[in-house]
């Protein structure tokens, strides 16, 4: 089991000033910072995304059909246009 590990890392400016940030509020030393800032971003690029709350389409009424049947062609294309066949 790997009990530590040394190494050098390259960080970039604005990531080196948060965890000096960090580190100066909470009197930590760097190693402490770093670690945790590890553990926490690790975790949260292997867990799954958290689900949201389900999207529902909001619904409106449009009334009933105003053609009896659409089986007769003709007669919803003479409703269409204004026509009635009486």
């Amino acid at each position: 089991m790997l009990r530590c590990m040394r190494t050098t890392l390259t960080l970039d400016d604005d990531v080196a000033a948060w965890i000096e940030d960090v580190r100066a509020n909470s009197n930590a030393s760097l190693k402490e910072v770093v670690n945790e800032a590890l553990r926490l971003g690790l975790k949260a690029l292997t867990e799954p995304p958290a689900a949201g709350p389900a999207y529902a389409t909001p619904s409106s009424s449009l009334g009933g059909c105003l053609v009896a049947s659409l089986d007769d062609v003709a007669d919803a294309l003479a409703l269409a246009e204004g026509e009635s066949f009486g």
